[in-house]
This record gives C-alpha cells, sequence and structure tokens, in this order.
C-alpha cells in the first residue's frame, strides 16, 4: 500500500522531532493561525518537508505543523488547512487528522471562519458546532480501507453525535468566566470556492443549518473513525448573503478574524488549562 508506506514515513519522521507525543490537535482555519504562535518549546514542521502532507495554496493558511505545549498541554496545531476546493480529494483533507492520530492525539480542537444563517447570531461571535450537515456529499471515508488497514478505524463510525457534549459544556463555562460570547449551533459544508446565492441561503436556513462554511466536515468525519473526541469551534466572520448588505469578499472574512482572533487564543488557552487541571 503506497499510501500506507508514506503515512508511516510521515509518522516516524515526526515522532523523531516532536519534543512530547500530543495529547491534543488543533486545525487552526482563515486568519486563525497566529494561534499556533502561543505553543511553547515549538518545533515548527513546513507541510513541504512532511512526506505526503497536502499544501495549502489560500491565504490565511500558513501550511505547517507545530508541536509544543499550551498552557502545559502537549499539543500539536495544524497552522493552515487545505480544502476540497483547492482540487484535494477529502482523503487528502482529512490526512492531518490522520497524521495527529497517529502522533498520539486523542481530543481534536478544530476552528474555522464560517458565515452567520442564524438571524440571532451576529459577525464576531463563536459558535460551538453540536452537529453538521454534508452539504457538499463528500467523505474521506470513500476507499479508504483500499489505502489503509482495517484497524485504522471503523469503517462506517457512527457521526450521530460528532461533537462531544462534555467539552462544548467545559468550553462554554471558560467562555463565561473570560467573558466571551458565544453560542451553539448546526454548521454547514459548501464544497466553495464561491460564496453561497442568496437562494441556496434560504435552503440551507430551512434545513436548520446556523452557520455555513468550506471545511471542518472531512476533519471530524475522519476524527470520529479514529474515535478522537471533537470540539468544533466557528468564528462568525459575516452574515450569509440575503442576510448582508454588499458583497463578501474573503479579505473581508479574513479582516473580522483577526479582530476576534484574540478571543479565540483566550477561549483556547482556557480550555487547555482546563484539561491540565483534570489531566485529560
Amino acid at each position: 500500500m503506497k499510501q500506507q508506506a508514506e503515512f508511516d514515513r510521515a509518522v516516524a519522521r515526526l515522532r523523531q522531532q516532536l519534543p512530547a507525543q500530543p495529547e491534543v490537535a488543533l486545525i487552526l482555519g482563515s486568519g486563525l493561525g497566529t494561534l499556533a504562535e502561543a505553543v511553547e518549546q515549538a518545533v515548527v514542521l513546513p507541510a513541504a518537508e512532511i512526506p505526503g502532507y497536502p499544501s495549502s495554496t489560500v491565504e490565511g493558511h500558513a501550511g505547517r505543523l507545530v508541536g509544543g505545549y499550551l498552557e502545559g498541554c502537549p499539543v500539536v496545531v495544524v497552522q493552515g488547512r487545505v480544502h476540497c476546493y483547492e482540487g484535494y480529494s477529502p482523503q487528502a483533507v482529512a490526512f492531518p487528522v490522520r497524521l495527529v492520530h497517529a502522533l498520539g492525539a486523542q481530543r481534536l480542537i478544530v476552528t474555522n471562519a464560517a458565515g452567520a444563517l442564524n438571524p440571532h447570531f451576529r459577525p464576531g461571535m463563536l459558535m460551538f458546532l453540536v452537529d453538521h450537515i454534508n452539504a457538499a456529499f463528500r467523505s474521506p471515508l470513500v476507499g479508504a480501507l483500499q489505502h489503509f488497514p482495517p484497524s485504522f478505524g471503523r469503517g462506517s463510525p457512527d457521526l450521530s453525535a460528532p461533537y462531544d457534549l462534555g467539552w462544548i459544556e467545559t468550553a462554554e463555562q471558560v467562555a463565561l468566566q473570560l467573558r466571551i460570547p458565544t453560542c451553539r449551533g448546526v454548521y454547514l459544508w459548501t464544497l466553495g470556492p464561491s460564496y453561497e446565492t442568496k437562494a441556496e441561503i434560504r435552503m440551507y436556513r430551512r434545513l436548520g443549518a446556523d452557520a455555513v462554511g468550506m471545511s471542518t466536515v472531512p476533519e471530524v468525519i475522519q476524527a470520529c473513525q479514529l474515535g478522537m473526541k471533537v470540539l468544533g469551534i466557528s468564528t462568525l466572520t459575516n452574515m450569509a448573503a440575503g442576510m448582508h448588505r454588499g458583497p463578501l469578499t474573503h479579505e473581508e472574512v479574513l479582516a473580522v478574524g483577526l479582530q476576534v482572533r484574540d478571543r479565540l487564543e483566550q477561549l483556547v488557552r482556557g480550555i487547555m488549562r482546563q484539561l491540565y487541571a483534570k489531566n485529560f
């Protein structure tokens, strides 16, 4: 299995270079990558130097892996993800999740920038994902057992509760202490890279979605297959089409991400402190 051999090489190399076996992995979304700069005793590995690792082509995604400690917790940070709209398969998009799990991470925090569909939400809020809708109808598990052994994970994982409720409640307590406004919601994944039409947004709202974005779901599906506990956090950067004045641009998404990234960093640091205090 060529892909398995390539994967094994990547794992072996990283184990030699990381300062500790990670307990928690973080995937950082558009404009949110600066959280990796808070990692202590950091070892930075460019994606291009990791066998089989996909390289991001999107502004705001650095494309590297950072290992070290955050608030005392051993972590590995995926600084800049790749997307299916860049031409990558869902399997390639989920490669970093398989990698961090093989390195030892049993928990995953995944962040993204998303557009708000719920009229009660506002740009700048942080939304904890309680469920998702796979509107792209793609999965990293399709054909996966052809390339990886059955022991790698369950072929048909249960996705009835992809996001860990206990972890959400802990994160909400941290946010309350820090006076960070948060909400809960359902995230809908679209393929992209174009933003949604007004008609699509009306349809997504009827489906029960509270926010829409172009990432996250492939990684979460993969994490669930591997038995990882997942916490999803969306930075609501804008109101969706038809709920927003004027055209929406990626630059605007990045700008709002910059405004709230300190808030997100405070929240994630607080969550890490809670985990460290409870010995995971």
